[in-house]
């Protein structure tokens, strides 16, 4: 390990689904959840590049959620369609510092054979380290892929976008948090 490196296992975080349950009914969103109204220059630029008007996002956020993923043992990665942008939109409604990215190239499309787009990035990213990942959109397409591609430990947590990231996900990220980091 070089100096200096971590030795606390990744956690990539996808914002839609885990941290805004995008799909909860409307009006109702999951308690503690507080409604934000967006408009990040990237959302902005697709809808109009597409010819259509960009009228804002409506973001429901827990800002407890913050200090939990905080405390929970990880070193954190955005890894979400936000890209850098989580870090000014999503990141200080949850008293989050700045975070690294994964980045993902100038298309997010899906992949040919089914896998989401994000997989091959994570895996690629995290480049051998211990990682869970939470994302409303794991399968078992992902779960197969991350298990050939990676030689090291990975957790793919799916959550419900009905309902965000709940307490027993936290309790599942901690114990593996606990399980996975060095010394």
């Amino acid at each position: 390990m070089v100096a200096g490196e971590s030795r606390r296992p990744l956690l990539m975080l996808d914002v839609d689904g885990p941290l805004n349950p995008f799909a909860a009914r409307w009006p109702r969103r999951p308690r503690g959840y507080r409604a934000h109204q967006m408009l990040p220059p990237s959302y902005v630029a697709r809808r109009e590049a597409a010819g259509r008007d960009a009228s804002p996002l409506r973001v429901r956020l827990n800002a407890a959620h913050g200090q939990r993923l905080l405390g929970l043992g990880y070193d954190l990665v955005w890894a979400t369609t936000w890209g850098a942008e989580a870090n000014e939109y999503i990141g200080p409604l949850l008293g989050l510092p700045r975070l690294p990215v994964v980045e993902w190239g100038d298309e997010i499309v899906p992949e040919l054979d089914g896998l989401l787009f994000k997989t091959r990035h994570v895996v690629a990213w995290a480049a051998g380290r211990p990682f869970a990942w939470v994302d409303d959109a794991l399968t078992a397409k992902e779960r197969r892929f991350v298990g050939a591609h990676h030689p090291g430990p990975a957790l793919l947590h799916h959550v419900d976008p009905r309902r965000g990231l709940r307490a027993e996900d936290f309790a599942t990220l901690a114990h593996w948090a606990e399980e996975y980091t060095d010394g």
